[in-house]
């Protein structure tokens, strides 16, 4: 890293080391964790956009998908809930699977009118079949002990196994994508990838057996010790008296940290990887694409395999880092999924941090995450602060003070023109 650089990470070590005296450490930690989790979402965008030059606009379902990992491997299997409708839910996916292969194998084999007639009757005939398994396998899990599972459940394994496996997911979806919709047009591929995204994020919605849908799965196990735990040890107990702390308080920061430490190893891991790789040669080679399809594919470079590879790599990254955030909540909640926080935001922190920069996209998640956390309650200050001298009731105050609930989309605003206007490149340029 560079000068600039240095100077701008430390000035984001002063922010959070000045809200941790502001605001108290447990807000701070907070906000740290979050940031790093959020700048790993953006190094997985930073990728795809800033090293092949690919508009994903569907951040927000790779996320989803990383997000489902927790649940699928750390929950406990819902007793009864397989061997009633899990056989059967199989059962319709591989007769879906085949269908579609059997479609795939008719569609490169005939010809005009037959092709199409035997595509419907094909894809007509695996559809009602995969409705006549798969409604009534659904209606017999879901049946069990609805107000509290509802669902399949998980394998109960370590919940650290689902981080990897989060991004295993996410790369399979973007796998599925890419074979479908890198061929088209950048703009075309940004309504595309908008439109899966939010496909896959109303699935965890609704489809209740895998996740409960709306309902929320809570309890995900940690891979870090309860407050209640430390709380109740009477070594841990003494350490935190030693530093002049009370359990309860020693306790909570002891997780924090815990989860910070986990999440800095994690994105440690993927810049040094990341660093590597755009200094390689195939990094040069993903910014030869990226600046100039026509001349790369002259070369002899496959363009459209390595867009597939690097929105598959990206996407992973972001599922990654869904699996991180659902261990650190705790709970997986399918309603918090939308793309104004998952999608918007995260390219804000790209674009601001600066694209095709793996330090930048790690210095704009941290920013814009702590902006978009802060900027609310300042706003909230400085309208009261402008009403003071106001008369109660009087319109005016009224309005001021609704719309301190807007200053964060607003200065999310200010700061891409700000950032667009004096440093186009970001405030960390790639090369």
């Amino acid at each position: 890293m560079n000068l600039r650089a240095v100077s701008m990470f430390a000035a984001m070590a002063a922010l959070i080391v000045l809200e941790g005296m502001i605001s108290g450490w447990n807000t701070a930690l907070g906000l740290l964790n979050m940031g790093l989790i959020s700048a790993i979402m953006a190094l997985g965008v930073n990728m795809q956009w800033g090293y092949a030059g690919l508009f994903n606009a569907g951040v927000v379902g790779f996320v989803a998908l990383g997000g489902l990992a927790p649940v699928l491997i750390a929950m406990p299997p819902t007793p009864g809930a397989f061997s009633a409708g899990g056989w059967g839910i199989l059962l319709a996916f591989a007769v879906a699977i085949v269908t579609l292969a059997v479609a795939i194998w008719l569609n490169r084999r005939l010809r005009g009118a037959a092709r199409a007639l035997a595509m419907i009757a094909v894809l007509g005939a695996g559809f009602f079949l995969y409705r006549a398994i798969f409604d009534p396998a659904v209606a017999l899990v879901e049946a069990i002990n609805p107000a509290g599972t509802g669902y399949l459940g998980g394998l109960g394994l370590p919940v650290l196994l689902s981080w990897p496996v989060g991004a295993l997911l996410a790369a399979g979806g973007a796998w599925v994508i890419g074979k479908t919709a890198l061929g088209l047009r950048s703009d075309y591929l940004a309504i595309a990838t908008l439109g899966i995204g939010e496909i896959i994020v109303s699935i965890l919605r609704n489809e209740d057996w895998l996740a409960r849908g709306v309902k929320n799965v809570n309890g995900i196990p940690r891979p870090v010790p309860y407050e209640i735990d430390l709380q109740n040890s009477p070594a841990f107990v003494e350490r935190a008296a030693a530093f002049g702390l009370d359990p309860v308080t020693a306790s909570t920061l002891a997780v924090k940290l815990g989860y910070a430490a986990l999440f800095i190893v994690v994105l440690g891991a993927l810049i040094w990887l990341s660093e590597m790789a755009l200094k390689s040669p195939w990094g040069r080679m993903m910014r030869a694409i990226r600046d100039n399809e026509t001349a790369a594919a002259a070369m002899g470079k496959n363009v459209t395999a390595r867009h597939l590879q690097i929105f598959i790599l990206g996407s992973a990254v972001c599922g990654l880092a869904g699996a991180m955030l659902i261990t650190l909540d705790g709970q997986m909640t399918p309603g918090t999924y939308n793309p104004l926080r998952f999608t918007f935001l995260i390219w804000v922190m790209v674009i601001v941090g600066g694209s095709g920069s793996n330090w930048g996209a790690v210095l704009g998640g941290m920013l814009v995450w702590f902006l978009w956390v802060k900027v609310e309650p300042w706003g909230q200050a400085l309208m009261q602060l402008i009403t003071s001298g106001m008369a109660d009731g009087s319109a005016l105050k009224a309005h001021l003070l609704a719309s301190a609930a807007h200053m964060r989309l607003m200065t999310m605003g200010l700061i891409l023109l700000l950032v667009l206007r004096f440093s186009p490149r970001g405030l960390i340029p790639g090369r």
